[in-house]
């Protein structure tokens, strides 16, 4: 995996890739969701565990606690990830850190602890990511899955994220 930060000031750096996304997309994201009669507890306790074809640019940051009191040891980062057919994110918590990711290319199917089915995220999707569950990614497709992830890092030592 690719770590990178840019020279861009890091504010103008975060506003630059929203607006960039919103000029995209628009206001027209959907967000694919669990099907109400397949949301369950514990639908899934475990998935695929190792990263495989997937690379993970990180593009900006802001040390939050710089920003905000009380939020030392996290940052509010922007990624960009692409996994190639076939590749995985793996299974992964966020207990601790809320996120959004948006499918810019291609799709992605996201395995949940919380959806006992497989949910597709294509182009143009908005996932959320948030109040403690699980999952793992896969690309089913033929093509390159592009995404777009901001998310709150815990770089702290209680952090028990993978991605």
């Amino acid at each position: 995996m690719t770590k990178t930060t840019s020279n861009m000031p890091v504010r103008m750096a975060f506003a630059a890739t929203i607006l960039g996304v919103g000029a995209l997309f628009g206001s027209a994201a959907s967000a694919a969701t669990c099907p109400a009669a397949q949301t369950m507890a514990g639908a899934r306790t475990t998935g695929e565990m190792a990263p495989k074809d997937v690379t993970d640019m990180e593009l900006a940051f802001v040390d939050l606690a710089k920003e905000i009191d009380g939020l030392d040891g996290r940052r509010l980062r922007i990624r960009r990830l692409v996994v190639q057919p076939g590749g995985v994110v793996p299974w992964h918590s966020h207990g601790d850190r809320p996120a959004l990711i948006m499918t810019l290319e291609g799709s992605i199917t996201e395995y949940r602890s919380d959806c006992g089915v497989p949910i597709e995220h294509p182009a143009g999707d908005v996932a959320r990511e948030s109040g403690g569950i699980s999952h793992w990614w896969r690309n089913n497709g033929t093509v390159p899955a592009v995404l777009i992830s901001a998310d709150i890092k815990n770089d702290g030592p209680a952090s028990d994220d993978a991605m």
